[in-house]
């Protein structure tokens, strides 16, 4: 009885010692390259992946980076995530351009690359998907609310995103593309307020002192919408009638200022990608093929309709 015990005790501990490779290989490790800290929906985006990595911690060993909105930061990051030898390398451009040396060393290392919430200027083949929004479709969504809510006529100014990001690129040509049907609209003023509330801030009080008969704002993302919001009161104005208010992102803050009927519109852009950003990760890590443009979805939320979406906003 005792010699069968014995045996037993060692085949159980050899099934052990095999099961446990097994389970160490169905654990991926994966580096993401974050942008920073400059908007409330990259918090968001942030706390979404971490949190899904921390819920999955059995499958998924994550290795985070943030930026502090230096490409240079980013760069460095992924550089050492190759020598670490992750499975996947995920990555948030903090501009399009001056990726394709770190990509095509990942390349080379056999790290697919997943482009997160914004685009990189390179080859296709140095990158395996990009999760996130058609930012021009955003654009245009944008320039028709912004038609709508000044009958089609008026001088407005425009915020722009973090220059050179894919982002603010493409909401730029998108609200552009689409105000070319509304010709009497114009757009007096264009500048960066780098997708903070701060400098969304300051560059309206500049427009307001420049432009007083500006009717509308359009922000390339909610924070600085948000910034320009304090700047309009600060001058005496009442935002959303005086001035109308059009963003994206749909950031917890502009549903509040729109409850509170200080803003107009936001158009959606889902920073939640974390599942999804996994789920793809896992996919590539085992070799199979994905779409090389997985889009989420979102809507357009009106000032109307806010403090009844309000209660369900996650972000």
């Amino acid at each position: 009885m005792k010699k069968s015990f014995a045996v037993l005790s060692v085949l159980c501990l050899l099934l052990v010692a095999i099961a446990a490779p097994v389970a160490a290989a169905d654990k991926i490790v994966v580096g993401f390259a974050q942008i920073g800290q400059e908007s409330g929906w990259r918090d968001a985006e942030t706390e979404s992946i971490q949190s899904y990595a921390a819920e999955h911690k059995d499958t998924i060993d994550l290795k985070f980076s943030d930026g502090q909105q230096k490409q240079e930061n980013q760069i460095n990051a992924i550089k050492n995530f190759i020598d670490m030898g992750v499975d996947v390398i995920g990555v948030a451009p903090v501009v399009e351009t001056g990726w394709e040396a770190v990509f095509t060393e990942a390349k080379e290392a056999g790290i697919p690359i997943i482009l997160i919430d914004r685009m990189a200027d390179v080859p296709e083949d140095l990158y395996a998907t990009f999760i996130g929004s058609d930012f021009i479709e955003e654009g245009k969504n944008a320039a028709i609310e912004m038609a709508r809510l000044l009958d089609g006529k008026g001088k407005i100014v425009q915020l722009e995103g973090t220059v050179g990001a894919s982002a603010a690129n493409d909401r730029k040509t998108g609200f552009e593309e689409e105000l070319k049907n509304y010709p009497d609209i114009e757009i007096v003023a264009s500048q960066t307020g780098d997708f903070t509330r701060a400098l969304g801030k300051q560059v309206m009080e500049s427009f307001l002192k420049t432009y007083p008969d500006i009717v509308g704002v359009y922000g390339h993302n909610d924070d600085m919408v948000l910034g320009a919001i304090e700047a309009i009161k600060e001058a005496g104005l009442k935002p959303s009638v005086d001035i109308k208010t059009v963003s994206v992102d749909g950031v917890k803050g502009i549903f509040e200022a729109m409850a509170a009927g200080e803003a107009n519109v936001t158009v959606e852009c889902n920073p939640l990608l974390g599942p999804q950003f996994f789920e793809t990760a896992f996919k590539l890590a085992a070799g199979e093929e994905v779409d090389k443009w997985i889009k989420s979805e979102e809507g357009i939320y009106r000032q109307e309709t806010a403090a009844e979406d309000l209660p369900n906003r996650k972000y």
